[in-house]
């Protein structure tokens, strides 16, 4: 038993997905085509593609929000967890990146659980509010510009169903959230969303280490 958190080596980061990563072929392809792009760092890690599967099939999720695609790892590993039935709104601007993106849900047969909306973020979500009832939602992933995070989480909080999930990526920011000389608009963005969801008596939450830190909101 341990007071804190383990910290994990290159060897037993490597033991860790040995023992527990059962991968795809479709999946490593996505990953590897993703990892010569620019800002290749934004995809999710492949542990982290699978815990998000675990929790789609164990909280029986069928309804889905994705702010933030890039090339589709996230939605793709979400899309391949839901039922046929399943269906995802995502939310991106690059219509250069979600073309891989398209590609790869074609060739797993979930494009038709998947819907791309190529547009600010904000705007598809407030059109969401004014056109999709409230509480209608099971899961919302965000991943996007940081420094919008908490309009995406008063937006998405809005959209999903008491006991519904929201979790949020890039809380822990590569440790940049405890370097107080580190005052980037991004930083500083993180910082001030993780104290107001820490204050936030609406959700339940979990802050996991987990690739670049992934925070977990259950709606009350």
């Amino acid at each position: 038993m341990s007071s804190k958190t383990l910290g994990l080596s290159d060897e037993l980061s490597a033991y860790l997905r040995q023992v527990s990563l059962r991968d795809s072929d479709l999946l490593a392809r996505l990953r590897e085509e993703t990892r010569g792009m620019p800002m290749a760092g934004m995809q999710v890690s492949a542990e982290q593609g699978q815990f998000m599967q675990w929790l789609v099939r164990a909280l029986d999720i069928r309804r889905a929000i994705e702010i933030g695609v890039y090339t589709g790892y996230s939605s793709l590993c979400v899309a391949l967890a839901m039922p046929n039935n399943g269906r995802i709104i995502a939310c991106d601007i690059s219509k250069e990146w979600t073309s891989i993106a398209r590609r790869y849900w074609q060739e797993a047969g979930v494009a038709h659980k998947i819907e791309l909306r190529l547009a600010p973020a904000v705007e598809t979500l407030d059109i969401m509010l004014a056109n999709e009832p409230n509480n209608s939602f099971d899961f919302a992933f965000i991943d996007a510009d940081k420094t919008s995070y908490k309009e995406y989480y008063e937006r998405a909080l809005a959209l999903i169903r008491s006991g519904g999930l929201i979790a949020i990526d890039n809380t822990l920011w590569n440790g940049a959230v405890i370097d107080e000389s580190n005052q980037t608009d991004d930083t500083r963005a993180i910082r001030e969303f993780n104290t107001l969801i820490h204050a936030d008596e609406r959700v339940d939450i979990s802050l996991l280490p987990i690739g670049d830190g992934l925070t977990l909101a259950l709606k009350r």
